[in-house]
């Protein structure tokens, strides 16, 4: 499997992030967290925004883990992306804008594929997207306590708020 990956979140869970559930100062202090250790390079294919005609370095990204049993959605960890890789993590998102081919493109360059394998790796997480989206989940953001010390009370609102 190639390093750049498409991530498409379950329909059930359209709009929750971290960025929408917490308060903004929060998502500030974490996101610039992510980007001062990315040294404001995307951590996926070490371009960012700037050099790709975009007016900032790298995004914040989530890294969701699904327990298909429980239906919970876990945050595991952040990572800073440049738009392009971005782009390609949230594929449905880029398609509706329009962008698809460039993600495609994108795609295709960082991880060596042509562009059968990049259809066939977005058919495999259209299927796995389209199961999950059969079911509600519960979300999982002690991540945020253990690394950021962010409110256990904070957290629990912020997860509350998906149930």
């Amino acid at each position: 499997m190639g390093r750049l990956t498409v991530e498409l979140i379950p329909r059930t869970l359209f709009f929750s992030n971290v960025r929408t559930l917490l308060p903004k100062k929060y998502w500030n202090i974490i996101r610039k967290d992510s980007y001062d250790k990315a040294e404001n390079k995307c951590e996926i294919c070490g371009d960012n925004g700037k050099n790709q005609g975009y007016r900032h370095n790298v995004e914040c990204h989530e890294i969701w883990d699904y327990n298909e049993e429980k239906k919970v959605q876990k945050l595991l960890g952040l990572i800073s992306l440049c738009p392009k890789c971005h782009q390609v993590k949230h594929f449905g998102r880029t398609s509706a804008i329009g962008k698809q081919a460039e993600a495609f493109k994108h795609m295709e360059n960082v991880n060596n594929w042509n562009h059968k394998d990049c259809v066939d790796h977005l058919k495999v997480a259209m299927s796995e997207w389209m199961e999950r989206s059969k079911y509600q989940w519960f979300i999982d953001l002690s991540y945020l306590n253990e690394k950021y010390e962010i409110p256990k009370k904070l957290i629990n609102e912020a997860e509350k708020k998906r149930k």
